[in-house]
């Protein structure tokens, strides 16, 4: 079944377009033609077989003036947001020799009646008013040119019906080209023929829509004096459509604040010297903020009743760790830096019901700098995210079939039990291997490069700083290079150095909350013996302020 929506010019002169979606509301087609029969020939691969045509334009007219029993009743429902439909008439020269719609719709073969099961039908479609159901809207998009609407209000409106209609259907290479020229537009005319293109698309979605929900459905009049199908204004959807309306609308400031908020975690980290293999993070797209926010619990009812709110992973961050111990680390680190909200460990929740699966610590917090949403962060380890990407994957993007399903079902549990012994194996040999350092082979210093060799200083740091927990390899170059400012380039210099640190001063100081990191350990005792000295160095360019604030916790102050 293909579903095509015609944006139809009243004349031939004009651009006219047209889309077609698959029955999963996937794009496969969009373009702009003129005359009836490139509309035709554009059709041709898609209505040879089962149809359903939506067209935008007037079908059947019989009344000699006014209006279409059809458009009053649609305009008394839909008038307050803007959305009345215009009078058609036989007075009319379009409708005095019969609908442009009409005549293509029987070129094509198709049956008129919207109520007719048949499988190749032709209905009429209104994009405005069914703009406003779908989309939660409090009065129609202004992206008509009119009279007073400058090219930027065009433009910007135009937009934001494409945001909305990616919440609906799932767009391909053509549609981002569409976007592409909106954003790079110079005139007026040159968005219009995009506009006719994204109200074909509206006028498919509604013909999709209309098939597969009739009964949240409205065919206004009937086929003898003329009809408009539309989707069915709700009061009881009104508050979901709006929350991804107001979605819309947040989403640049939320994309915003997600990147402010993988620099925080990111920052957090690095200080406190966890040792961790990637921070990510995500803004939730309008399309899965819409899919969760229209979600029907099982009562048929929607299990949102205030999505802006309850929809809670808007933002998110992921912290990938190595080890157990590290998750509980940066879990304690972040709830210093923010409120915590919500706190849960889905590993631990599923070993309290006697089983294995996915395993991640879910933090919901009010992060500090980052005031648009809370934030949820997600912490797990290499091997339990090496699972739930897999089974994410193969669940929910691939096909499962039936007869394998309790199989897999088996083979995930098991994978997931392995990865938990690996895991826990995993850490019990950093903690015998705590306060040592890393074995490896013996690395040549580079003699045209005088820093001190990142692997050979942090075997040095494993033997000066017992206990001390590995930090990322990046971060043993980066202190080294810090070390080559204030003229360290030899582990002898780096001990005297070090030789008068107070090392229990610093740490009754700096009331570590987890075990620092060897390169943490090594930068507080910089920072104590050479104080502003060290927060001025170019290399600290970009954290003077944290170091400040740590230079006055170790004076006391």
């Amino acid at each position: 079944m293909h579903y095509v929506g015609l944006d139809l010019a009243w004349g031939e002169r004009r651009p006219t377009g047209v889309a077609v979606l698959d029955p999963q509301a996937r794009l496969l087609h969009v373009a702009t033609v003129r005359d009836d029969d490139e509309i035709v020939a554009a059709l041709a691969p898609y209505t040879d077989g089962p149809c359903l045509v939506a067209v935008d334009a007037p079908l059947i007219v019989v009344n000699e003036t006014g209006s279409r029993q059809a458009e009053k009743d649609l305009s008394a429902d839909f008038r307050r947001f803007e959305a009345g439909a215009h009078p058609a008439n036989l007075g009319k020269p379009e409708f005095r020799d019969g609908s442009r719609g009409l005549r293509i719709c029987r070129r094509l073969g198709l049956d008129l009646d919207p109520r007719s099961g048949r499988e190749r039908r032709g209905i009429e479609v209104y994009p405005h008013p069914a703009t406003v159901v779908l989309f939660g809207l409090t009065q129609t998009l202004k992206y008509k040119a009119k009279p007073g609407r400058d090219l930027e209000l065009l433009r910007a409106e135009l937009l934001r019906l494409m945001d909305h209609v990616e919440t609906v259907v799932t767009v391909d290479v053509t549609w981002q080209g569409l976007r592409d020229d909106v954003v790079a537009a110079t005139r007026k005319s040159q968005l219009r023929v995009v506009e006719d293109q994204v109200d074909a698309v509206v006028c498919a979605y509604v013909g999709w829509f209309a098939d597969r929900w009739p009964s949240r459905t409205t065919i206004y009049g009937d086929l003898e004096t003329g009809y408009i199908v539309t989707p069915t204004l709700r009061d009881e959807t009104a508050r979901v459509h709006d929350a991804i309306s107001d979605y819309v609308e947040r989403r640049p400031a939320l994309a915003r604040a997600g990147e402010r908020a993988v620099a925080t975690v990111t920052a957090v980290l690095d200080d406190a010297g966890i040792n961790y293999l990637s921070v990510t993070g995500r803004t939730k797209t309008v399309a899965s903020f819409a899919e969760k926010a229209s979600r029907l619990g099982p009562d048929g009812r929607p299990l949102y009743t205030d999505p802006a709110h309850q929809i809670t992973d808007q933002v998110g961050v992921r912290v990938i760790a190595y080890v157990r111990d590290d998750v509980a680390a940066v879990a304690e680190l972040l709830a210093g830096h923010g409120t915590v909200l919500d706190d849960r460990d889905l590993g631990q929740e599923a070993a309290s019901q006697g089983r294995f699966g996915y395993a991640s610590r879910h933090l919901l917090l009010e992060l500090e700098g980052v005031d648009e949403s809370p934030v949820q962060v997600q912490v797990r380890t290499v091997l339990q995210h090496a699972w739930a990407e897999f089974e994410h994957d193969i669940r929910y993007k691939g096909t499962v079939p039936p007869e394998h399903a309790s199989d897999f079902d088996r083979r995930f549990t098991l994978a997931a039990g392995l990865l938990d012994l690996a895991d826990r194996e995993l850490s019990a040999i950093r903690e015998t291997l705590r306060g040592g350092a890393a074995p490896s082979e013996p690395v040549a210093a580079d003699s045209d490069d005088p820093r001190l060799e990142p692997r050979q200083l942090a075997a040095y740091l494993a033997g000066q700083y017992a206990g001390a927990v590995w930090s990322r390899s990046d971060h043993y170059a980066w202190i080294s290079g810090l070390l080559l400012e204030l003229g360290i380039t030899s582990f002898d210099e780096l001990g005297d150095v070090l030789a008068d640190v107070d090392e229990d001063r610093i740490a009754a100081r700096m009331g570590y909350r987890t075990p620092p990191g060897a390169v943490r350990r090594l930068d507080d005792a910089l920072l104590s013996r050479f104080g502003e000295r060290y927060v001025a160095l170019r290399g600290n360019a970009d954290r003077t302020a944290a170091l400040r604030q740590r230079l006055g916790r170790l004076s006391g102050g």
